[in-house]
């Protein structure tokens, strides 16, 4: 008998976004559009033009090293529409103290410019901490009663550790109202990138009907990266916790390839091997989104289509801050110059 042949859908991959405070970012292709239900109940958005380092350098683009790209990448814009996000939210600004009128004197920047580099470097020893050198730790721990020698269970034992490190932060920052309304948007976000991908219209209706987890999501590579970490921990030769978490922030680049390689995949095939491999991120969505309401819904939706200028030309540009349609103009000015 012969296998029916994998039907591949077209628009599988073409679209990919972010939950933010209040609000949805997607990006498709060379198109980010970040949109926020503002405090006076309106939406605003934010529509501007990304070239992946992937298209512009030939090097960046081969596989492997892609995924080192595409995460980097990925961080520099999360931050970047976080700020935006904020911004557009329309809250009310309190007065500035004396020693923030004095900072800004003195070296042009307000409290928040000068904590920042203090607050990414901190995250990150944070997280180095958290969910490398603690998971070693732990690992090394438990194999003591074994005489301090539990061979390949070792790093199984710190891959358990890491995953229920990772579950248990997620479980305790979703009880905050913020990150649960956060976790509702993310929801809205999968929402309405499968109903895109169904080709159904996007309205509330449709895009409610929906699942919420998504095998190409970003918790689904987290999980992929604990199991990618798993494998890798098995030829790293060190029990010492400093030496181990040493050797696995060298080869995190590497983990990142895989890791990516393997969502590409997930993301425009769907078949029994990547549901397999997605199953534990696709459960851990269940913590990491929300059913969202009809307005997170009118959220997402916006941005989905402000993304997708060639699939919704129609789409209005009311209360939208759009530098595509600002650059346009210059590029055809500088093409009939050149001409």
């Amino acid at each position: 008998m012969k296998k029916t042949p994998e039907v591949k859908n077209p628009r599988l991959g073409q679209v990919g976004g972010q939950a933010l405070l209040e609000g949805v970012m997607m990006r498709s292709g060379e198109t980010v559009a970040t949109s926020v239900r503002a405090v006076d109940g309106t939406i605003k958005a934010k529509r501007e033009k990304f070239v992946s380092a992937r298209k512009k350098y030939k090097f960046c683009a081969l596989p492997l090293v892609r995924g080192v790209v595409s995460f980097v990448e990925s961080m520099k814009m999360s931050l970047s529409t976080m700020n935006d996000a904020v911004n557009m939210l329309g809250l009310e600004e309190e007065e500035e103290t004396k020693f923030e009128k004095w900072l800004k004197e003195k070296f042009g920047k307000n409290i928040f410019d000068v904590l920042m580099p203090f607050v990414y470097v901190l995250a990150i020893l944070l997280a180095v901490g958290i969910f490398f050198f603690l998971p070693s730790a732990a690992a090394k721990l438990i194999s003591l009663p074994f005489g301090g020698d539990i061979g390949p269970w070792y790093s199984v034992v710190e891959g358990l550790m890491k995953a229920a490190i990772f579950v248990g932060y997620i479980a305790l920052i979703s009880l905050m109202p913020d990150i649960r309304r956060t976790f509702e948007y993310h929801g809205a976000e999968h929402k309405s990138i499968f109903c895109y991908e169904a080709g159904e219209e996007l309205t509330v209706e449709n895009v409610k009907k929906h699942k919420r987890f998504h095998p190409r999501c970003g918790t689904s590579f987290m999980f992929v990266m604990i199991l990618l970490g798993i494998v890798i921990g098995l030829f790293i030769p060190f029990e010492n916790p400093f030496l181990r978490t040493g050797c696995k922030l060298l080869l995190l680049p590497l983990t990142c390839g895989i890791g990516f390689e393997f969502l590409m995949i997930a993301g425009k095939h769907d078949n029994w091997l990547t549901r397999f491999f997605s199953a534990p991120g696709i459960w851990m969505q269940r913590l990491t989104t929300r059913e969202p309401d009809a307005s997170q819904i009118e959220v997402a939706i916006r941005s989905l289509k402000l993304a997708m200028p060639d699939v919704f030309p129609e789409e209005s540009l009311e209360n939208v801050e759009d530098t595509l349609t600002k650059i346009a103009p210059e590029a055809e000015k500088e093409e009939k110059n050149e001409t």
